[in-house]
This record gives C-alpha cells, sequence and structure tokens, in this order.
C-alpha cells in the first residue's frame, strides 16, 4: 500500500504529507516500511527511516513513524492489521470546546456486589468494526435502581484489575453517544462490593472520529432506563446512526 497525500495511493493521507511518502508491505503477517528518499519520514525518536519491520500494537510496543505533524503505527484487531494515523495539527485537536457533562448526581454514585461468574468465563464484545472480540469478565456487578435489582457484566483489560464496564442506556443517541459509553470501577473488595459511580461515565474514542475501533455494549449491558449522568455526546453529527455510530475501517491491509 502506497501512502501519502496525493489521493492515487492507497492510503491517502492528509494534504500536509508528501504526495508519495512511501510504502508499506505486508508479508507473513508482518509490516515493512519502505520511506520514499526525500520523505522526511523518521522514528519516534526523530531518526530517519528508509526500510523496516514495524512492530505493531499487539508486540511490547509498536513502531512509531513521524512524518511533520503526522505520525503513524501499526495496529491489530482480531485477525487484521491497519494503521492507526495521528496530526497533532488536527483542527478536531486544536478547535477541541470541551465536552458538556450532566450535573454530579450522587444517586448515580451507587454501591454494586461483584458475583462472580462460576466457572469464569469470556464473554462476546461487538466493536463498531462488525467484529466480536472474546474478553474475561469476572462476573457480573448488580446493583438497585428504585427499588429494581440491575445487572452489568464487566470485563477485564489486560494488566489490569479495574473492572471495565461498556453499557448503553436509553439516553443514548439523544443526550449521549448513540454507541454508549464506559465506566470504570475498583475491583471488589473481600466482601465482594465496590462502587458504581456512573457520574464518571465517559465517551468511547469513536465519538470523536470514524476511524476508531471501539468496543460496544454487550447485549446484557444496554439498560433500558435512563442513566443522566456523565459525560453528554461530542458533536451534534454523532447521534444514533449518524456517521459517529456506524462501523469504519481503522486502516487498509493487504
Amino acid at each position: 500500500n502506497r501512502f501519502g497525500s496525493d489521493p492515487a495511493n492507497e492510503m491517502v493521507f492528509p494534504s500536509n504529507a508528501p504526495a508519495l511518502a512511501g510504502s508499506l508491505l505486508l508479508a507473513g503477517g508482518k509490516v515493512t516500511l519502505r520511506a520514499e528518499p526525500t520523505s522526511g519520514i523518521t522514528d519516534g525518536d526523530g531518526k530517519p527511516l528508509t526500510t523496516r519491520v514495524l512492530a505493531s500494537n499487539a508486540e511490547e510496543e509498536p513502531t512509531l513513524v513521524k512524518l511533520g505533524t503526522l505520525s503513524f503505527f501499526v495496529i491489530q484487531r482480531s485477525d487484521k492489521l491497519g494503521v492507526r494515523l495521528k496530526d497533532s495539527q488536527s483542527a478536531v485537536r486544536t478547535g477541541f470546546q470541551g465536552i458538556e457533562s450532566f450535573p454530579i448526581a450522587s444517586q448515580w454514585r451507587v454501591e454494586a456486589r461483584l458475583v462472580p461468574h462460576l466457572p469464569a468465563k469470556k464473554i462476546p464484545i461487538p466493536t463498531i468494526l462488525g467484529t466480536i472480540e472474546d474478553s474475561p469478565s469476572p462476573g457480573s456487578l448488580v446493583f438497585t435502581v428504585d427499588g429494581h435489582e440491575v445487572r452489568l457484566d464487566p470485563i477485564l483489560e489486560e494488566g489490569s484489575d479495574d473492572l471495565f464496564v461498556i453499557f448503553g442506556d436509553q439516553t443514548n443517541g439523544h443526550e449521549t453517544y448513540g454507541a454508549g459509553r464506559f465506566v470504570y470501577a475498583k475491583p471488589a473488595g473481600a466482601d465482594g462490593k465496590t462502587v458504581l459511580d456512573f457520574n464518571q461515565s465517559y465517551n468511547p474514542p469513536c465519538v470523536f472520529t470514524p476511524y476508531a475501533t471501539c468496543p460496544l455494549p454487550p447485549p446484557q449491558n444496554k439498560l433500558q432506563f435512563r442513566i443522566e449522568a456523565g459525560e453528554k455526546m461530542y458533536g451534534a453529527q454523532h447521534v444514533l446512526g449518524g456517521p459517529g455510530a456506524a462501523p469504519a475501517a481503522a486502516a487498509t491491509q493487504g
């Protein structure tokens, strides 16, 4: 795949990149960078790059490639490879005006108990790319809202004991992002209890760009009531069914 600002490239970069900056070769599950001699491409330390096999984020540390205000690295999602491209001078970043949140509400800071899955299991987590990733879930967080028992299945991220909850509620697509929100809880104590504070709910990265690869709430985590706490929607374009809620490719492979 050739990359640069020329629309004829397989991977079209922003206009501040050279017309043809280089190419990425995929063979045997590995991506090799071949930079054009005058491209000015460097590694993360500012050293010029010509040809190099790029480590992906599935390895210990991905190889960072820099090109002026642009930087990119290889990402792996299931059995697919893509390129995560960033621009430090992107208008989305430089024009960021903050995110509105609901007023802090004590009723949405709830005590929950973790009911372990016996035996331990993985649960399927859909992603905005249309893929399914099986993630370890230690149990169900059980709590009460208006006298009714509610259950959410958290997952564990690699290298962390915190409980990661991907959830949806009836504010999605209206006041909040159509594809749901995230919130963390600390590991349960010896009594099996923890605190789930929905005031700390926040938007996934895909609220800002159609090129993120966000996980989505599993069916059991889609709540049939409103949680008026945490971050609201960012940008009027990200309504339910809008561009921000539609699956999008992270980049290209092949």
